[in-house]
């Protein structure tokens, strides 16, 4: 296990959609683990693989506190099916660091898609897992947490992170 380089906006890559997993090997489970390496110790909640370079649809959530075991769950492939509701969730996102905003969301999404051993399942949530499911789904098709954001909190979103960029 690794932990990987998280991109950070405007990294023209996290623009980028990324490819379907033709099936799941070991070398996913590798990316699988290094990803939630990774997320640990960035820290954070979930962690698309574009965040880190990598082009391919997987993504992965651990919303477990601190004081409760930890609940890692791997996305290869989802597709939500289905989303219901709204809701307002203060967002944060690794590619921005320290930097969150309210977001609106569907407030309860199914999704399907294939575990790290490559079975098939469906989950149907609310609340912050479905926030997660849907933020780091988005990843996966070059859309970002900013793309979310009215025009002038998205101007100055992309002022912080360009004043940081340049250091």
């Amino acid at each position: 296990m690794a932990i990987r380089t998280i991109l950070h906006y405007p990294d023209p890559r996290l623009r980028e959609k990324a490819q379907p997993v033709p099936a799941v090997t070991d070398e996913t489970r590798i990316l699988i683990e290094d990803m939630a390496e990774t997320m640990y110790a960035a820290p954070g909640v979930g962690l698309a693989a574009p965040q880190i370079g990598v082009s391919q649809r997987v993504f992965v959530i651990d919303i477990a506190t601190e004081d409760e075991p930890s609940n890692l769950m791997a996305f290869v492939n989802p597709e939500i099916v289905s989303r219901e509701g709204e809701q307002v969730w203060q967002e944060g996102c690794l590619s921005f660091p320290d930097i969150s905003e309210d977001v609106k969301r569907a407030d309860t999404v199914t999704v399907r898609a294939m575990d790290a051993e490559g079975k098939p399942f469906e989950l149907t949530t609310d609340g912050l897992l479905a926030v997660a499911v849907q933020h780091e789904n988005d990843h996966l098709d070059g859309v970002l947490m900013i793309d979310k954001l009215g025009m002038l909190k998205r101007k100055l979103v992309h002022r912080e992170m360009m004043k940081r960029q340049k250091g």
